[in-house]
């Protein structure tokens, strides 16, 4: 079937016009305290006049068309380009759909190929038209039907609501209050400035009557704000991952989310390379883990990779199975029971937690502040249990398939990766891990973050499982090859 060009949906202008809503009413502000209420029509109207006519210009000269091995996006609106997506460099299909877009029955469609690719995005389309395209594009298949429908899905996992309660654990979402209040007194600040409300003398009369409180008001409204803290964090949490749900469809698993904005992410099975499981004390304490996805030139992974925002870890683990296919993955979603690394480890963990506070302390004695260095070995000795945690929490694993390794404590990371993934190895010794015999080993994967490491591992146990897993590579670098065999021949000569 030949390929044509095809424009977005006629309604992109509307779009952009409305996203533009709050620029024109800035605007009409504007003229309404330079010239009054004219002015503000004035102002307003120009606005939206030009707008307008930008965004029909826009769209009458920006086409896509899908051909068998890629995508172009072409633009004429001043001068002519042309982007060209390979169809097999696709790392992603997104789709997603703002309040503008879902009033009008449209999404956003935005095309990944990873950092060699490029990106392209589709601004406005039908929610048909961005089905078919995410289908038509991550498979291997041309299928230009436009009649043809989705493949069925299979769902694979769905946040229950009362996991939303697990945000405040995080920690990310607790600063929610603090930045949305910031930015209302900020935005207060400037209106205020601009029409000449917010004075010197007004701002110092402010801050005597604020200090001037009485004790019980602020104590009520710290109680407040500390009770507002979780609240709020729990409703953002909300927000963005709204019915959170992660399902397999055509090869590709597929996370969608989000109430307001609704956004959904496909991610290709053939380039899920692994998992990786990430918490921290509050959320191990409360049995709740994250979980994302690493992926083979995925731009923006920590995001765009991410399969379960906070679950109970017998979900992420069951999810982490049916994401890489079937292995024997046990709970905490690892391969196997975790080998625990030798003690020498375990006194570098400790050693690295107390060295910055007691260097500060020495300092702080040299320049004869005695108060300082008092409380610099205060916060030494407590971090003893840090450096204790740290160690427990390193461990590594391989199941004849996967391999995992383990570490951190205030923020505890676990990779599963496929042997098949891993590119290369790398052993770090450093001087003091030299002196206990230890070594860190790094497997490169092309997905993620590039590499994950097994920490403070014994020298000769961090070789010999990158040789369990990579025989190949590895071994022949450990051992010498035999001596060639010889014979006597007649005459006393030698032959090899």
């Amino acid at each position: 079937m030949t390929a044509r060009a095809q424009r977005l949906h006629p309604l992109t202008f509307v779009v952009g016009a409305t996203k533009e809503l709050i620029a024109l009413l800035a605007a009409g502000v504007t003229g309404l305290v330079v010239g009054g209420l004219s002015t503000a029509f004035y102002f307003t109207l120009i606005g939206l006049a030009f707008g307008l006519v930008f965004h029909i210009a826009t769209w009458v000269t920006f086409t896509y068309t899908v051909y068998d091995d890629r995508i172009e996006l072409r633009r004429s609106l001043i001068g002519r380009s042309v982007k060209t997506i390979p169809r097999e460099r696709i790392r992603g299909v997104d789709i997603s759909v703002t309040l503008p877009h879902r009033a009008l029955g449209l999404a956003i469609l935005h095309v990944d190929a990873g950092a060699d690719g490029g990106e392209g995005e589709l601004n406005a389309v039908s929610r048909q038209e961005a089905d078919r395209l995410r289908g038509v594009l991550l498979s291997r298949v041309t299928t230009l039907d436009k009649d043809e429908k989705p493949p069925p899905r299979e769902v694979l996992a769905r946040m229950v609501p009362r996991w939303y309660v697990y945000a405040p654990l995080s920690g990310a979402y607790l600063l929610t209050p603090f930045a949305l209040a910031g930015s209302l007194l900020g935005t207060l600040y400037n209106l205020g400035d601009d029409l000449g409300l917010i004075t010197h003398k007004r701002m110092e009369r402010l801050g005597h009557e604020a200090v001037g409180l009485p004790t019980a008001v602020v104590i009520a409204l710290a109680i407040t704000f500390l009770v507002a803290m979780p609240v709020m964090s729990v409703i953002v949490f909300t927000l963005f991952n709204w019915n959170f749900t992660v399902y397999e469809r055509d090869g590709s698993v597929v996370a969608e989310r989000g109430l307001v904005t609704r956004r959904s992410v496909s991610l290709e099975r053939r380039r899920v390379r692994g998992v990786e499981l990430a918490d921290n004390p509050f959320e191990r304490m409360a049995g709740v883990i994250r979980l994302g996805a690493l992926v083979t030139g995925l731009s923006d992974a920590a995001h765009r990779g991410r399969l379960l925002p906070a679950a109970p870890l017998a979900v992420a683990a069951e999810l982490g199975g049916r994401v890489l296919g079937p292995a024997d993955l046990r709970a905490p979603g690892v391969p196997g029971p975790l080998r625990p690394h030798p003690p020498a480890a375990r006194k570098r963990r400790v050693a690295r937690a107390i060295a910055p506070p007691l260097g500060v302390a020495a300092i702080a004695l040299a320049a004869r502040q005695p108060w300082v260095a008092s409380v610099c070995v205060v916060v030494a000795v407590l971090a003893i249990p840090l450096g204790l945690d740290r160690y427990r929490q390193l461990g590594h694993a391989s199941d004849g398939r996967r391999l995992t390794v383990r570490s951190g404590s205030l923020r505890r990371r676990q990779a599963v990766i496929e042997h098949d993934a891993v590119v290369a190895w790398r052993i770090r010794r450093t001087l003091f891990q030299r002196r206990l015999g230890l070594a860190t080993l790094f497997a490169a994967v092309g997905a993620g973050e590039g590499g994950y490491p097994a920490v403070d591992m014994a020298e000769d146990e961090a070789i010999a499982f990158a040789a369990r897993i990579t025989p190949l590579w590895v071994t022949p670098f450990l051992e010498r090859p035999p001596p060639p065999e010889t014979e006597v021949i007649p005459g006393g000569e030698r032959r090899t």
